[in-house]
């Protein structure tokens, strides 16, 4: 009975000393939901980067708070009905349907002054201050957008977008990947910048956008920028982004393999920069 219970007690010694996940919150639109929900892709992509990054590294465990088709603004209207828990790491991606929702992108007096959820800059105080809140001593990466092509659903090409090319509202993609800067330097959070820095351009989300030509009628493959103004029409065109016209993206804004990788390589950059992730952690030969 003695031996036993000193086995027990010595069990327990382990476990307690046993190294506990590193836990990571995701929070972000579709970019990051179809992480999990890769037959939304078409099956077009076999692994996000969430999953990429938590591959390399074991110690890893994320929490998908990716939301299909929200703003950082809806994201911060909902924030309290998110059950967003006390995590390590939050990584934030979003404000490319903000741009494309026409939404205010606001200032940044909007993001110091608190001034609630009717721009972006105010929004995203909101969703900050939420971290902070459950994790004063969090890591905390913010993401700009990343460039991107003319949209068309892979599964509904009538669920279609332009691309940032054009402005929205007066408002540029851009300017929406420049308040996440600003916010990121403001608060001496780690910053991906996805728009400026990982080489993902309008020129390679796609290699090709499949049309017809206006004068033959005959489809044609078409680089950027030479598919601007050529009409596509939903209802009765191909499908414009065949699985060869697959670049950095596979429908002009959702990362392909490729682009999922490009994001998690940046994730895994800053991971060894900070040391937030003791290097002994890392999966060989990866």
């Amino acid at each position: 009975m003695k031996f036993r219970l000193i086995c027990l007690v010595l069990f327990c010694q382990l476990l307690s000393c046993a190294p506990h996940p590193i836990e990571w919150t995701a929070i972000g639109d579709s970019i990051t939901y179809l992480n999990d929900h890769l037959d939304e892709t078409g099956n077009r992509v076999t692994s996000g980067y969430l999953t990429r990054v938590t591959n390399q590294y074991p110690g890893i465990k994320y929490i998908n708070q990716g939301h299909n088709g929200w703003t950082t603004v809806g994201i911060a209207k909902e924030i309290e009905n998110l059950e967003l828990t006390k995590t390590d790491i939050y990584s934030v991606l979003l404000g490319t349907n903000d741009w494309w929702g026409g939404l205010p992108l606001g200032s940044m007096s909007d993001y110091i002054n608190s001034t609630g959820p009717g721009t972006t800059y105010g929004a995203y105080r909101i969703i900050v201050n939420k971290i902070k809140n459950l994790n004063p001593n969090a890591r905390v990466i913010l993401i700009t957008p990343m460039q991107r092509s003319d949209f068309v659903y892979v599964a509904d090409a009538q669920n279609n977008a332009y691309d940032g090319y054009k402005s929205k509202n007066g408002q540029r993609l851009s300017q929406f990947a420049d308040a996440v800067k600003e916010i990121a330097n403001y608060e001496h959070f780690e910053l991906i910048d996805l728009y400026y820095k990982s080489g993902i351009t309008e020129e390679n989300v796609v290699k090709f956008k499949r049309l017809k030509d206006p004068v033959s009628g005959e489809y044609r493959n078409y680089t950027y920028p030479d598919y601007i103004g050529i009409p596509f029409h939903p209802g009765t065109d191909e499908y414009p982004y065949p699985v060869d016209a697959i670049g950095y993206t596979y429908d002009g804004l959702h990362p392909s393999d490729q682009g999922n990788q490009v994001i998690a390589d940046m994730i895994s950059a800053v991971f060894k920069k900070t040391g937030w992730i003791a290097a002994d952690s890392v999966k060989k030969n990866q």
